[in-house]
């Protein structure tokens, strides 16, 4: 998911659409915890990238907001 696609999102599309990722992501690393294979290996890099997007944006938010604040 590109970057732009999740500014366009609500708070609560963020915070539902991360919390969905997180729990795709822990069965993809149980999956490997076991010794199986996922059907596809590159999904999890994927997954952690979208994640780190969505906490990024989140972050930016944030101090956009205490921004306003201080002045």
């Amino acid at each position: 998911m590109k970057a732009h696609y999740i500014k366009d999102l609500s708070k609560e599309e963020q915070e539902k659409k991360l919390t969905e990722l997180q729990k795709e992501l822990m069965k993809l690393n149980a999956q490997v915890a076991t010794g199986t294979n996922p059907k596809s290996p590159g999904q999890i890099k994927k997954i952690r990238k979208t994640i780190a997007r969505i906490k990024t944006v989140q972050r930016l938010r944030k101090g956009e907001k205490q921004e306003g604040k201080q002045v």
